[in-house]
């Protein structure tokens, strides 16, 4: 059922993909190439940021603002803002961009839903966000809540599809619960989800209980209109260089693909148990330290772990402020056998080890981080277990919740 009515909504060659590989056409490139016939005689806002742009690095702002016979009214800005000058978890006002004279409504200070007056005479409201491929990043939160409001004030949807960085493949970590459901976590996959953003767009309009009830009526739904352009010759089996696009900061700690891989792998390693994760040096996400080890000790504990397709080097560097450093950075030796977030429970048992009393046991973030992994169970085991903390049953547990939801997921796939 599901599968007939997206693919009636974004026809799709994979005959097409499979012979334009090496040529990525984004959505903005497909919705500009159709003539904007999808946003022909409309007015339109636009949800983005400065990776919203076109395989040429046009910015997207840009192009919907020239395109004939579409009218753009008003601009919305996601956390870090329509340019991404803004700080990590700091609210943003709505303001007059400069550089165009249009209203630009934050979507991450006042608000996180656009309002009924945000919305008010617009005919449709394009999103081009480029997501990184994990739950806890607040760009698929924004969408999702700009679809809720758009469907409940009538307001078409169209998403422009861009790659997932990681692939449409890799599939890992722990699901979301109902009970943690946020703004740093508001999809129901695996920390880890494989999807590109227009596939989690036609899962939250067609899963139950994705589009929240108390926010968008089931006869507002039923009439919700979406549509998603599809991208053309993009494949699952991609990561970001196969793209051979060009890699635009998405916030001020992704600045490149080494922290987008790095984010999925020590984005869930609780700050409360010693370990720095390399912000603020060149490494972000990827540079470990601990306040009580060396980086020799903290790279022998590592690869006495064993874990997949990950090795460790001892590097030096400087932070922000110019002093010298020295960590441990990660390596991702083979892609396919990572599982991304082991190692942020495997460091969060190594902090219960070194640190005495269990750093854990009496932690101050404990909702915050419960909200990013999606689930309070792990928290339990270790601020109860500590060091003797049994990783390796969550993580073959989490495996199997991960492949199952791939599973069900594959309907909703738009690309091979």
């Amino acid at each position: 059922m599901f599968k007939k009515i997206y693919l009636l909504l974004l026809p799709i060659s994979f005959a097409a993909l499979q012979l334009t590989a090496q040529v990525i056409h984004l959505g903005i490139d497909r919705l500009e190439q159709s003539g904007f016939r999808e946003v022909a005689g409309k007015r339109i806002g636009l949800l983005t940021h400065p990776a919203g742009v076109n395989r040429h690095g046009v910015s997207s702002i840009d192009i919907l603002r020239s395109s004939p016979n579409t009218e753009l009214v008003a601009l919305f800005g996601p956390e870090h803002g329509i340019y991404g000058n803004e700080k990590a978890n700091v609210p943003v006002d709505n303001k007059i961009d400069r550089r165009t004279g249009l209203p630009v409504y934050s979507l991450y200070g006042e608000f996180r839903w656009p309002s009924d007056k945000m919305l008010r005479g617009l005919d449709a409201l394009v999103i081009d966000l480029q997501d990184i491929g994990v739950r806890s990043y607040t760009y698929v939160s924004c969408m999702l809540r700009a679809m809720e409001s758009c469907f409940k004030n009538g307001v078409e949807v169209i998403v422009l599809d861009r790659p997932n960085p990681l692939g449409g493949i890799k599939v890992d970590g722990p699901p979301l619960n109902k009970e943690w459901r946020s703004y740093v976590g508001d999809i129901f996959t695996p920390y880890v989800h494989g999807l590109t953003i227009g596939e989690i767009a036609i899962m939250a309009r067609y899963c139950l209980g994705w589009i929240r009830p108390d926010r968008v009526s089931p006869q507002q739904l039923k009439a919700a209109k979406l549509k998603v352009i599809p991208m053309r010759g993009w494949t699952r089996s991609m990561q970001w260089p196969d793209t051979g696009l060009r890699w635009i900061p998405t916030s001020p700690y992704i600045p490149d693909l080494s922290a987008v891989l790095g984010y999925a792998m020590t984005g869930l390693g609780s700050q409360e148990g010693g370990f720095s994760h390399g912000i603020g040096t060149a490494y972000p996400f990827r540079l470990l330290r601990h306040n009580k080890k060396s980086a020799a000790e903290i790279k022998r504990a590592l690869e006495l772990k064993n874990i997949p397709g990950l090795a460790y080097t001892i590097m030096q560097t400087k932070t922000a402020n110019g002093s010298l450093v020295e960590g441990v950075y990660i390596k991702v030796m083979n892609w396919k056998a990572v599982r991304p977030t082991e190692i942020s429970f495997h460091m969060m048992q190594l902090s219960a080890k070194w640190e005495k009393p269990n750093p854990f046991a009496h932690a101050k973030n404990i909702n915050l981080f419960n909200k990013h992994v999606g689930n309070s169970a792990w928290w339990t085991e270790i601020s109860q277990r500590g060091s003797k903390a049994r990783v390796n049953q969550f993580v073959g547990r989490w495996e199997s919740q991960s492949k199952a939801f791939q599973k069900n997921s594959r309907r909703f796939y738009l690309y091979k």
